[in-house]
């Protein structure tokens, strides 16, 4: 499978999916003008990828900031998890969330309450 490597903008995560390294990462901001075309791809390499995921996927989440069109696409992205864990797969969700971000920690906190993956919340020092 090819890489998806996309560098963050002002309104783009950063994306990483990496099959062979085992690496799938989204960070940044997420607010693109148009969501459908930049998560499209996404979701069209996660198809292709549940249909033979490595022994255990685990899909790192670190967000500064989260529209709400951007947050059904990652419900859509976890989704895909979802369908590797039904298949008899293992798959895990690791939400980093600044300490200072009541809002990511709360957003984190609501997936993890819906979706049927394992979710680990991890906290870090902010920056600022």
């Amino acid at each position: 499978m090819s890489v998806i490597n996309i560098e963050h903008t002002e309104t783009t995560p950063k994306v990483i999916f990496n099959k062979e390294k085992g690496v799938f990462i989204i960070e940044g901001k997420t607010l693109p003008e148009n969501v459908n075309q930049f998560y499209e791809p996404l979701f069209d390499w996660l198809n292709n990828y549940v249909n033979n995921p490595n022994d255990e996927t685990i899909l790192e989440i670190k967000l500064e900031y989260i529209n709400t069109a951007s947050s059904k696409a990652i419900f859509s992205v976890f989704l895909k998890l979802e369908k590797i864990i039904e298949n008899g797969g293992k798959a895990k969700i690791k939400w980093y969330y600044a300490d200072d971000d009541e809002d990511m920690k709360d957003v984190g906190e609501e997936y993890a309450d819906v979706i049927k993956v394992p979710f680990e919340h991890i906290e870090f020092e902010s920056e600022d």
